[in-house]
C-alpha cells in the first residue's frame, strides 16, 4: 500500500487540506483511495509510536493498525495529515531551529508502516512571515525564549528536508510554498492522492476563496463552469487574474511586528527563503510544486 503523510508544516493551511480532500470521498473510493477523518488516526498513531519507541512495527502491528483506520477497506492508497506528526508546537523552534525533530519523527513515522511505501508531503513558508504567525498562533510558549534562541539566518529549509531524506533516503519528499497554495491547491490535492489531474475534484478554490471577496469568488466560479481551462498553466492564470482584483488586502498582506525584526532583515529572510527554495529542489527525492 502507498501510504502518504503531510506532516505540516504549522501555520500553513491549518487543516484545509483534510477538509478539502473529504468532499471528494467517492471518487476516492473509485480510485482506491483513503482519506479517513484525523479522529481514526492521529491519536491511534501516536499511541502505537510510543509502544513502538522508534523500533520498526511487526506485519501484525501494520495490519492491526490498518484494520481499525480501514474498517475493512482495502485501498490502494492512504492518506494522513497532522501538523504535529513532526513536532508539537514546543520544539518546532527548539534551539532557534526549525524543526531540529523532523528526521527523528519522520522516521518514527516511517517505522509504523515498514512494509509499505512511504512518503512526504510539506507546505513551507518564508521565515520572516512563518515565526510571527506562530507565536500569534501559540501564543502559550514562552515567546521571550524562543526569540532569544533563535537564530533568523539559521532557518533553512532544505536543511530540514535534506535531514529528512537522509533519515528515510527509501521516502519520496513533495514540497511546496504556502504562499503558492491558492494557485495550486488542485494539483496539492492530486499530488496527494495521486489520481490524474485530468479527473476534477471538489474544493479547488477553497483556499483562494479565504483571501478573495465573496464577489470575486462568485464571479470567478461563473466564469470557469463557462470558460473550463484547458490546462494548468491557463488555469492559474484565470486565477491570478481575479485575485489581482479581488484579493482581501489584509489577507494577503502581513504585518511583521517582532522585537528586533527590522524591514531590512525581513528583506533579507525572504530573500534567503527564495534561494532556499531553489537548493531544496535540488534535493534527491524531493519533488516541488511550483506555481
Amino acid at each position: 500500500m502507498q501510504i502518504a503523510f503531510h506532516i505540516g508544516a504549522h501555520c500553513t493551511d491549518e487543516d484545509q487540506l483534510v477538509k478539502s480532500l473529504v468532499k471528494n470521498t467517492q471518487v476516492f473510493t473509485e480510485q482506491g483511495v483513503a482519506v479517513p477523518g484525523p479522529s481514526r488516526y492521529r491519536q491511534l498513531l501516536t499511541d502505537v509510536s510510543v509502544k513502538l519507541a522508534g523500533k520498526p512495527a511487526s506485519l501484525e502491528t501494520q495490519d492491526m493498525v490498518l484494520e481499525q483506520i480501514l474498517d475493512g477497506t482495502d485501498p490502494d492508497r492512504l492518506v494522513f495529515s497532522f501538523d504535529n506528526f513532526i513536532s508539537g508546537p514546543r520544539r518546532v523552534l527548539e534551539d532557534g531551529m526549525l524543526y531540529p525533530a523532523a528526521p527523528e519523527k519522520t522516521r518514527v513515522l516511517h517505522n509504523l508502516f515498514p512494509d509499505h511505501d512511504v512518503e512526504f508531503f510539506l507546505s513551507v513558508r518564508n521565515p520572516a512571515t512563518f515565526v510571527p504567525a506562530f507565536l500569534k498562533k501559540y501564543a502559550d510558549l514562552n515567546r521571550d525564549e524562543i526569540m532569544s534562541k533563535l537564530n533568523p539566518q539559521g532557518m533553512v529549509w532544505s536543511d530540514v528536508i535534506r535531514d529528512i531524506r537522509e533519515e528515510n533516503p527509501d521516502c519520496p519528499v513533495t514540497i511546496w510554498c504556502n504562499e503558492d497554495t491558492p494557485l495550486i491547491w488542485p494539483e496539492v490535492m492530486h499530488e496527494i492522492t495521486a489520481i490524474d489531474m485530468r479527473i476534477l475534484f471538489k474544493g479547488g478554490l477553497d483556499i483562494l476563496a479565504q483571501i478573495m471577496k465573496r464577489e470575486g469568488v462568485k464571479r470567478l466560479r461563473a466564469y470557469m463552469a463557462e470558460n473550463q481551462p484547458t490546462s494548468e498553466i491557463q488555469r492559474r492564470r484565470v486565477l491570478s487574474a481575479f485575485l489581482d482584483k479581488y484579493a482581501i488586502d489584509d489577507a494577503v498582506e502581513e504585518e511583521i511586528t517582532l522585537p528586533g525584526w527590522t524591514n531590512e532583515l525581513v528583506e533579507e529572510l525572504s530573500s534567503s527563503y527564495d534561494d532556499d527554495m531553489l537548493e531544496l529542489s535540488r534535493i534527491p527525492g524531493v519533488t516541488m510544486i511550483t506555481a
